[in-house]
């Protein structure tokens, strides 16, 4: 899983750029104002959120227990904290993680939780009143980030809320939709994963083409920040995949569990563009 091999890259050399992509970001310029930035940056982001949630779903929503998936060093976990009584945080990266823990310990947020990820997520506990993921999904391969998504719907709660961010084509391949020349047709849903370990035909639908084949290498952003190919990009960079989504799909783990109704924000990060998606489970 060579994505999981970067993102620890990336949280040694380069934790707090690697979220947001603005130079003042780098570990060896970002100062103590450029740092605070960083964190007013999540704090709108959270609030955001929570807006949409309160005008689209549920008035009086005030959730309890969050869930923050790809929380790199708590950018959002920390506003959450603020407003709920518990927040989990989840990353890939170790490094990410140790980075995360400091900052609450600096900001003196006890609320917060950190473990670290995996494709089952087996190290989260309990349900969610809020699940959440922003501009980490695309990072993973989609038929791995697809798995990852149908476990995050298993963390919602009766009557909790899903808040979660995906891209589904790239505004610079105009010429055929959004969507990458060299990305394969759309691969089955989920629910098949398990069939297509004993049938043929399947397993050669689930079959991974080359990296080159999978995404666009690029780095990521939020609030304003680039995201898309950068060129300018130090050769020591840790690679950053770009990764559309079979939005069928997304939608297909959705109903089955349960959800009935959603809505739908566009996002466009420097060209990536996606969905961000608003929905409550029964």
């Amino acid at each position: 899983m060579s994505t999981d091999v970067e993102w620890e890259k990336w949280g040694v050399q380069d934790p707090y750029f690697s979220v947001l992509t603005d130079p003042k970001f780098r570990k060896g310029e970002i100062t103590a104002e450029a740092k605070q930035d960083f964190f007013v940056s999540g704090r709108v982001h959270v609030e955001h959120v929570l807006n949409a949630c309160r005008k689209y779903i549920d008035p009086a929503f005030a959730p309890q227990r969050v869930l923050d998936f790809g929380c790199g060093v708590g950018r959002l976990v920390l506003p959450f904290a603020a407003m709920a009584r518990e927040v989990v945080g989840v990353d890939i990266s170790e490094a990410m993680l140790i980075e995360a823990r400091r900052n609450c310990m600096e900001q003196g947020v006890c609320n917060a939780e950190f473990v670290k990820s995996d494709d089952t997520l087996s190290a989260v506990e309990g349900l969610f009143d809020l699940v959440h993921t922003a501009i980490v999904l695309q990072h993973v391969d989609a038929l791995r980030g697809m798995q990852l998504v149908a476990h995050l719907l298993a963390r919602l709660a009766p009557g909790g809320v899903g808040a979660l961010q995906l891209t589904y084509g790239k505004a610079y391949h105009a010429a055929t939709l959004g969507v990458p020349p060299t990305v394969e047709p759309p691969r089955p849903a989920l629910p098949m994963v398990a069939a297509a370990k004993s049938t043929p035909w399947l397993r050669k639908l689930f079959r991974r083409p080359p990296v080159s084949n999978q995404a666009d290498t690029a780095q990521t952003s939020a609030a304003g920040a680039t995201d898309g190919p950068v060129d300018d990009a130090p050769a020591k960079d840790p690679e950053m995949q770009m990764n559309p989504y079979n939005l069928n799909v997304l939608f297909y783990l959705m109903q089955t569990a349960g959800v009935t109704d959603f809505h739908t924000e566009f996002s466009d990060h420097g060209g990536e563009l996606g969905v961000f998606l608003y929905f409550r489970k029964p």
